[in-house]
């Protein structure tokens, strides 16, 4: 998987980081038990701070989404149960801001929900 970092973004290197990787296991492009690159490696890789990469990783970690391990570094690892409910209220009211978003900009319901099934369907069944 390839990672594409915008410099210019509004969003924060290491969340860009984040959510590609996220983006890349629900794609299947990262495999659970693989193993990502080491902090320092990606990070001269994709030309950013290493702490940049340590924030993203323990940020997955905390997520759930990856484990640390000292011999084999960061291994995808799914265990996204003990953050679900954390995760499902981040995600009523990030979603909440979006929906409002769109209905002031007039865009109707059955945009979204066209939106977001083409968008759904891009990631593994």
């Amino acid at each position: 998987m390839i990672l594409r970092i915008d410099f210019d973004s509004e969003t924060p290197i290491y969340l860009q980081i984040k959510n590609q990787l996220i983006e890349g296991i629900a794609r299947n492009e990262i495999e659970e038990g693989e193993e990502l690159p080491s902090v320092r490696g990606l990070a001269e890789d994709i030309g950013v701070n290493m702490h940049t990469v340590n924030k993203a990783y323990n940020l997955l970690k905390d997520d759930g989404y990856i484990k640390i391990d000292r011999r084999k570094g960061a291994v995808v690892s799914l265990n996204l149960d003990d953050s679900m409910n954390k995760f499902k209220e981040n995600f009523n009211n990030d979603i909440s801001f979006y929906m409002a978003e769109c209905f002031n900009r007039g865009i109707s319901k059955e945009e979204i929900k066209e939106t977001i099934d083409k968008i759904f369907n891009t990631f593994k069944n």
